[in-house]
């Protein structure tokens, strides 16, 4: 993701659905600036966001230590209101505007969610992507 309000608005939707953080790489991605604090309408000030090196590896090492992740990717085999995983420990990965996630992020993914849509829109803004797959999280957990 490399626009600040999408990180805001992510911030904002993880403080809402129960989640316990935002993970960014280091390098090509939003920071957390005044837009987005200002798009998290004070959600910054609870969620903690984690800078990474390197993603990949960084979903590794959230895999080994037991947690499931799950790529929103618009191709995905699994609607993320069906993830068999949500009532688990999980990451949930957002691709970049635009490109989506990269080819080696969503080969590291347990499973690639799409988020199910009715016409001709091709996808969704990052940050508003987040916060339906978080919804449907929340609702598989029976916290929503």
């Amino acid at each position: 993701m490399t626009d600040p309000r999408n990180l805001g608005a992510v911030a904002r939707s993880v403080a809402a659905f129960g989640g316990h953080g935002v993970v960014v790489p280091a390098r090509r991605s939003a920071r957390v600036t005044a837009g987005a604090w200002k798009a998290s309408a004070g959600a910054l000030a609870r969620v903690p966001v984690a800078q990474v090196p390197n993603l990949t590896r960084a979903l590794a090492a959230y895999q080994r230590e037991g947690l499931f992740v799950a790529g929103l990717d618009a191709g995905g085999d699994t609607a993320v209101a069906d993830l068999t995983v949500a009532d688990a420990p999980l990451v949930l990965v957002v691709g970049s505007e635009g490109r989506g996630l990269s080819r080696l992020v969503a080969e590291r993914c347990d499973v690639l969610a799409r988020i199910p849509m009715a016409g001709a829109t091709e996808s969704l803004n990052a940050g508003v992507a987040a916060g339906i797959a978080l919804h449907a999280v929340a609702a598989a957990r029976g916290l929503s």
